[in-house]
């Protein structure tokens, strides 16, 4: 049932430049509608939804929105403000109800904090000018939800987030009664949460009646209707022209008009076809040559340590790590931030040694990083330069030669921009180019950290298929869980604490593989002698009574059950005694061996806690299933 219409859009024109961006535009956003917004970097979609808060003003057209709706926008780009904490941040523009009372508000602020902002492993008093980019695009999350608006706009809401985070994040908006309107390059975050697509496409807004999920089979099918009309236009075309080569007397003024509508047709077919090709372009990559047979071997990490020293704390984040990469390893790198992921890749290129333990490398290894913060992109060179960098006008590709401007144009780049400043460039026109000078030669050992950020579907798509051919080894640091299961083979799971697990598969090859685990520590321990079942016993009848079970827990097991909230207590005291501790900025530098024994102890009374925490759970799970 359609919800109560909040937001309409009619018949809306809008030019920049002289150029048309929207021509015709309408729809209409209803409470409760989970909406994705889809289209190539430049179709406009930021300025729709500047359009629906009303900061963009139409040239033509109608917005109408209903009396009283509030619209909240989730932008890519946060400026703190200097001295505020995260808690002032987060509720700057919260709604207060007439009538509410000063406990009432401070009741419904800190129900939020623990609703929205713990869950974004976010602390209220921390300030916002002293936060990682990380943590600032999730303070800004946290505000965006807080307020609460009727008709809620995010962009990008899932970069930089950790993905326990973004399975949070989905469920969250899944319950939510509000509109919401979403860019995201997420393809499985897209999925769980939109009930409707809109696809900006050439200049029009196409909407799917159907969640992301089914877009790409929706949108299939659109593609294929409009190239059968354009296959039909040609021919009537090629009997038009056919007609005029006849030599039909032109000097009659019907036939001169209908040679000009042929001339307007071929013009007006020729730019649709144009249009279309664009659409249906892919990034393609020449055959790669076949490299001669070498050792498997590529790196190897032997009992490998290494800490991190800040704010007078250590935070251990390999601890006696092991790992061999052999070539033509495929693997996914995925983990909390600050877990370890990027120290590994610079300990893997060398841009760092470790504590401890030995890292060889191949002796012929050689790699090609694509940075997601775009260090080595020169923002006062162009794109020519970028990809030119010793002058000229050819790009080597993998052994072949190629224009510059026609490689470009393969990464979806038009070729008006390629003299163009790189400083002038989206977030997503730079991660293209970057990804085609990482590409253009890629070494034998390519390193892609977090390459779909700001891309926009078609690019995500291409990428994977280039990636589908390149026949090097291959480490990928991402949160986007469609994308590692479409390109890796084996996952790297960056715990945090210095613990690392392996898994053979793709993301949800790893979800599965975890979730089994953590069903296999919580199911309570099998009846005594049910492990030694003798070969032949009879079955049980499958009908029989649950009142069979006996209803108490052994002595041995409630003993156990009724000490541990005791043992839990002290675990937590001890580990707040020690973080205090740890608070000290002036320890590390007084008592630096304090200060690392401290450390220490702070990971195992951590580790026991969540130990005891886990078993309390199961005793009582035990105890509740043996309840009559």
């Amino acid at each position: 049932m359609t919800g109560t219409l909040l937001l309409s859009v009619q018949d809306a024109v809008l030019s920049f430049g002289g150029r048309k961006l929207f021509d015709g535009l309408s729809f209409n956003i209803c409470q409760g509608d989970k909406i994705c917004l889809v289209g190539k970097n430049g179709a406009g979609k930021t300025t729709l939804l500047n359009i629906i808060t009303g900061a963009q003003a139409l040239d033509d057209g109608l917005r109408w929105a209903l009396q009283g709706t509030v619209i909240g926008y989730l932008k890519q780009d946060i400026v703190p403000k200097e001295g505020q904490n995260v808690f002032d941040f987060v509720f700057e523009e919260v709604r207060i109800e007439e009538g509410q009372t000063f406990e009432e508000v401070q009741a419904l602020k800190s129900y939020k904090v623990d609703m929205v902002i713990r869950p974004l492993d976010l602390n209220p008093d921390d300030r916002m000018d002293r936060l990682s980019g990380g943590q600032l695009r999730r303070a800004a999350l946290a505000r965006a939800l807080v307020e609460d608006p009727d008709i809620l706009l995010m962009d990008e809401p899932t970069n930089h987030l950790d993905l326990d985070i973004i399975e949070w994040l989905e469920g969250f908006l899944k319950s939510w009664r509000g509109a919401l309107i979403c860019i995201s390059h997420d393809k499985a975050f897209l999925s769980h949460v939109s009930d409707r697509v809109f696809w900006l496409d050439r200049g029009r807004l196409r909407i799917c009646p159907y969640g992301f999920g089914q877009f790409d089979d929706w949108a299939t099918q659109l593609l294929e209707q409009e190239g059968r009309e354009l296959r039909n236009r040609e021919k009537a075309l090629e009997m038009e022209l056919e007609w005029s080569r006849r030599g039909v007397k032109a000097r009659r003024k019907r036939n001169v008009r209908r040679l000009e509508m042929v001339k307007e047709e071929r013009e007006r077919l020729k730019r649709d076809r144009s249009a279309y090709n664009r659409m249906m372009a892919r990034i393609a990559m020449p055959e790669a040559e076949q490299s001669e047979a070498t050792s498997r071997v590529m790196a190897e990490f032997r009992s490998v340590g290494k800490t991190f020293s800040g704010s007078g704390r250590e935070i251990l984040l390999l601890d006696k790590f092991s790992l061999r990469i052999l070539r033509g390893d495929r693997i996914g790198i995925l983990g909390r931030n600050g877990s370890g992921k990027t120290t590994f890749l610079r300990l893997l290129i060398g841009e760092m040694k470790p504590d401890t333990g030995t890292i060889k490398l191949k002796k012929d290894i050689e790699f090609s990083y694509f940075d997601q913060n775009r260090r080595d992109l020169d923002p006062e060179k162009t794109l020519w330069q970028t990809l030119c960098a010793d002058g000229g006008d050819h790009v080597n590709v993998r052994g072949k030669q190629r224009h510059v401007v026609g490689y470009l144009k393969d990464f979806l780049f038009d070729p008006s921009i390629v003299h163009q400043k790189v400083a002038m460039l989206s977030g997503g026109q730079k991660n293209r180019l970057m990804l085609a000078r990482a590409l253009a030669e890629p070494k034998n050992l390519l390193i892609l950290d977090e390459p779909t950020n700001d891309l926009d579907m078609d690019t995500l798509e291409m990428l994977e298929q280039v990636l589908a051919e390149y026949e090097g080894t291959l480490l990928i640091v991402s949160h986007d869980r469609e994308f590692l299961d479409n390109t890796v083979t084996k996952i790297l799971a960056f715990e945090g604490a210095g613990k690392i697990e392996g898994h053979i598969g793709g993301y949800s090859d790893y979800i599965e593989a975890r979730n089994k685990q953590k069903r296999a520590e919580l199911a309570p321990p099998p009846p005594a002698g049910a492990t030694h079942k003798k070969q032949g016993a009879p079955a049980k009848d499958k009908n029989a009574s649950a009142s069979a079970v006996p209803v108490r827990l052994s002595y041995k097991h409630q003993y156990e059950l009724d000490r541990l909230p005791g043992r839990i207590a002290n675990l937590e005291a001890e580990a707040g005694q020690i973080e205090d501790q740890l608070n000290d900025p002036d320890l590390y530098g007084r008592d630096p061996g304090a200060f690392q024994d401290m450390t220490r102890r702070l990971i195992l009374v951590r580790e026991e806690l969540e130990s005891a925490e886990t078993r309390w759970l199961e005793l009582e799970e035990m105890k509740a299933a043996k309840a009559p």
